[in-house]
């Protein structure tokens, strides 16, 4: 695959050099707190690499590692559809990237990979995401009650987003 453009974004494929700098970004407290890991970022970065059923993509943002996105596929062809998951540096939240990312992978999975639906299930307190996630077109689906375990071991409620192709943002 190609560069994907957005207008402030551009989304290449991850490669084993970007390892490093994707771990730093989860260590920061705002990413580790919303995103899946143990005490070894790079071994799980480079564990998600090697996973062929997922697609990283590293955002980059004025020549500069600013995070990762990436998604997987449902192929049985009565359930196709595409997810998406994403983190970013926390020194350039608010600032629109986020949303950028995510039209550009959207854009590109409707646009070149056919899908009509794809989804993404951020936790249901966070808030920013699903502006985020909202402003690209995903419409709240419902509330995934104790989904995921957290860093304090406990369970919390998920909320799951669809997007339909003729709802996209463009």
């Amino acid at each position: 695959m190609t560069v994907l453009r957005g207008t402030s974004v551009a989304l290449r494929p991850t490669v084993r050099e970007d390892i490093r700098p994707l771990a730093a970004i989860r260590a920061t407290p705002e990413v580790r707190a919303r995103w899946r890991g143990g005490d070894d970022l790079e071994a799980d970065v480079a564990a998600d690499l090697e996973d062929p059923g997922t697609r990283m993509l590293t955002v980059g943002h004025r020549r500069r590692i600013i995070g990762m996105i990436q998604w997987y596929a449902e192929e049985e062809p009565d359930y196709r559809h595409a997810g998406i998951d994403l983190f970013l540096d926390p020194s350039v939240h608010g600032r629109g990237l986020g949303t950028d990312a995510v039209r550009t992978l959207a854009r590109h999975l409707v646009d070149v990979h056919g899908y009509h639906r794809l989804i993404i299930d951020p936790a249901a307190d966070n808030i920013a995401a699903i502006r985020c996630y909202t402003k690209v077109g995903f419409k709240p689906v419902g509330i995934m009650r104790q989904y995921e375990r957290g860093p304090d071991g406990t369970w919390h409620d998920g909320l799951l987003m669809d997007l339909l192709a003729t709802e996209l943002v463009r």
